[in-house]
């Protein structure tokens, strides 16, 4: 018996209490360039709103937007569908909008949650005049790079044994690529650089790849970087260092102002200004090959390494350095910061760290208009030339600031900023929670899509946390939890925005996907690192990637997920890309099934709808007014035979589908098959653990 969608419209024909006078299937509407045109209006323009009906099915339509209600008519109709459409005046600000229909006796209300007896407003659609994203990410394949992980193009920039201390040890140089992480692995360095992402750019673009994004590469003491030391320049240990002076740290000397070396690499003005050229010849070579390529802004929080702050005292007499606020009161960067205690000069512990952590003091933009004004010109520096970076992807950027009051205010101003210097960067940001007040159009293009893809296909497909700590088995193949889930999160999207949403399987902060799939819950200190890679299933991982592919939004690929790597969750997750040990067929597996996501209009920026989804079994289909793309997911272990209505993608019966790609437990097929709707039902059957794509073309 079927839940999920088909449930949804059960109800509503029981509800209405009479024989099902509307057919709730073929209503539709959403935000893409056909329901809403221009689908990004820009002030004054004039923008058509359409729904679309059964044909001759209903008795009226109303549009109510704005607290004002207008009778819709017929603009259009096709062999299946009306479509009813109204012009709004020149639109001057945001419009929130919703549909009522009549038939007969029955009134319902259309938005975001579909079809509803009873209208629940904060599920309305929405648009904001002058809020343009940027054109290129709408359905790009994006490669999120760890750097230090991805490739070593240059041995002589890597970090050495003791070359300074930090958090409790020296620095580490491991030796051995194919290490495990350490279950502490902050200070341990691999030796990945930007001549190693340079080296491999033809393997990505061969890939697939469209979107570089590249976690943090500015000076930092720590192999990830989230703690900047100099938000000038590129880390000479990811770029090149030209000047190579001084000394390690003695064993047993944790006192940073004796890292002559480190010093040496990291605040010498040539070793800097090398680093930043090879960054510029990246992204070059990254333009070259028709990619783009966008940076990771840490500006909630720096380091205490960090020059304004000079915790360790490496910048304390260095020659076109000030004072930091650690080491005087008479900094000029004593504002940046918080202290909490006025009389503790000099060597002021007392600043206020993000959730405590006295290595990434928090920054104080809030009494500091200087601070907000260094770091609003690092976001037009690194977008503008000639460093010609893409756009910006922003840690924690929620909790920027002392207040959602300020947070909000810097956000726009880092809009202005940065869409000024670069009118064609995006701005994305990591965000756990609701978005919707950040992306109004006029602060963040979009957000790392957790809440309405990571976690609820981890969820369905797995039954595991994103960080593999918890397993729920009443979650593993739920339909309606799944359906519900991302309906209400996709709900606080614009439609611009979610086109363009970074969705994720993995990243350097949750396990990876296809340790996921072993069902089990642990951590590289509870399980041990070897048990992340035991009994993990490559056929629920492809189901992972196809739904991938085929969802609204930017696939964004973490860096050798392609190749199998494995890993619990943070440190594990970030291992060494496994050069010449790559499971090729996953890789050949990424390749075609980004081609066919480039290839179709449906998957790149079509709308989507459910279809019919059950324990276990996902279907949907994404649409345009030329094609259609039937998506089918079979989690089970057994085979499954599903009829699907697919009139509601605009595939009138008797038409002609083409299956383009099958996977399953072993691998995948490309051989095309062709399938024919009778009775208006697309008849398939379905593989054990397999996901099957099949595409309609109007002739």
């Amino acid at each position: 018996m079927s839940n999920g969608i088909n449930d949804t419209f059960s109800k509503l024909n029981y509800i209405f209490n009479s024989r099902p006078v509307i057919n709730f299937g073929a209503v539709f509407s959403d935000g893409t360039q056909f329901y809403r045109n221009p689908a990004e209006p820009k002030t004054g323009d004039e923008v058509t709103l359409r729904i679309r009906t059964s044909s001759d099915n209903v008795d009226d339509v109303f549009l109510i937007y704005n607290k004002q209600k207008v009778k819709m008519e017929i603009g259009m109709s096709d062999e299946l569908f009306d479509y009813y459409e109204y012009t709004l005046p020149p639109v001057t600000g945001r419009v929130d909008y919703y549909f009522e229909i009549h038939a007969g006796s029955v009134t319902c209300y259309y938005n975001k949650l579909f079809l509803n007896k009873d209208l629940n407003e904060d599920y309305n659609f929405s648009f904001s005049p002058d809020f343009i994203v940027p054109d290129w990410a709408r359905g790009a394949v994006f490669y999120q790079i760890y750097v230090d992980r991805f490739s070593n193009g240059d041995p002589t920039n890597d970090v050495l044994d003791n070359e300074y201390f930090y958090i409790g040890e020296g620095s580490k140089r491991v030796t051995d690529w194919n290490k495990y992480p350490d279950t502490m692995d902050v200070r341990s360095f691999y030796g990945g650089d930007l001549q190693g992402v340079i080296n491999k750019l033809d393997y990505l673009k061969d890939l697939g790849v469209d979107v570089i994004y590249l976690n943090p590469i500015f000076v930092s003491p720590s192999n990830h970087k989230y703690d900047t030391q100099d938000y000038d320049y590129v880390d000479p240990h990811f770029g090149r260092i030209v000047k190579d002076e001084g000394e390690c740290l003695k064993p047993g000397d944790s006192e940073n102002k004796n890292a002559t070396k480190y010093i040496s690499r990291v605040t010498d003005k040539v070793n800097l200004e090398a680093s930043n050229q090879l960054f510029i010849n990246l992204v070059e070579q990254v333009h070259a090959r028709g990619m783009k390529i966008i940076l990771d802004g840490v500006f909630n929080h720096c380091g205490s390494f960090n020059k304004w702050m000079d915790r360790d005292l490496m910048y304390e007499g260095q020659e076109g350095y000030e004072k930091g606020a650690y080491v005087s009161a008479d900094s000029p960067y004593r504002t940046f910061f918080k202290f909490q205690d006025e009389n503790a000069w000099p060597y002021n512990p007392t600043y206020n760290g993000w959730w405590g952590h006295d290595t990434l003091p928090k920054l104080n933009y809030d009494e500091s208009p200087k601070l907000m004004e260094y770091i609003l010109n690092v976001g037009r520096k690194w977008v503008s030339p000639p460093f010609n970076a893409d756009g910006w992807r922003l840690d924690v950027a929620a909790d920027l600031g002392y207040s959602e009051e300020f947070n909000h205010r810097f956000w726009k101003e880092f809009r202005k900023a940065v869409k000024e210097a670069n009118p064609d960067a995006i701005i994305l940001a990591e965000h756990y929670g609701n978005p919707k007040q950040w992306l109004l159009g006029d602060e963040w293009d979009t957000v790392m899509n957790y809440d309405a893809f990571m976690e609820p296909i981890t969820w369905f497909l797995t039954g595991v946390e994103k960080h593999s700590d918890e397993f729920r088995g009443d979650l593993l193949g739920n339909p309606d939890v799944f359906t519900g889930s991302m309906r209400h999160h996709m709900s606080h999207f614009n439609q611009n925005s979610l086109e363009i949403a970074m969705n994720e399987l993995s990243n350097h902060d949750h396990s990876r996907f296809l340790t996921r799939t072993n069902k089990r819950v642990g951590r590289i200190h509870t399980l041990g690192p070897e048990a992340a890679n035991e009994n993990v299933n490559k056929g629920v991982f492809r189901e992972a990637v196809v739904f991938q592919m085929t969802w609204p939004g930017a696939p964004t690929i973490y860096y050798g997920d392609e190749a199998g790597l494995c890993g619990w969750t943070d440190p594990d997750n970030r291992r060494g890309y496994p050069w010449g040990r790559e499971d090729y067929t996953l890789i050949a597996f990424h390749r075609d099934i980004i081609k066919i996501h480039k290839s179709s209009e449906a998957l790149m920026k079509g709308s989507v709808i459910f279809l019919q989804c059950e324990n276990k079994l996902l279907s949907y289909g994404r649409f345009t007014q030329n094609e259609a793309v039937v998506v089918v997911l079979n989690n089970d272990y057994t085979e499954r035979m599903v009829d699907l209505k697919v009139a509601r993608l605009g595939i009138p019966n008797y038409s002609t589908l083409k299956r383009v790609i099958q996977t399953n437990e072993e691998g995948y097929t490309l051989k095309e098959e062709t399938v024919q709707v009778q009775n208006n039902l697309l008849t398939v059957t379905l593989p054990d653990i397999s996901a099957t794509v099949y595409i309609y073309k109007e002739n």
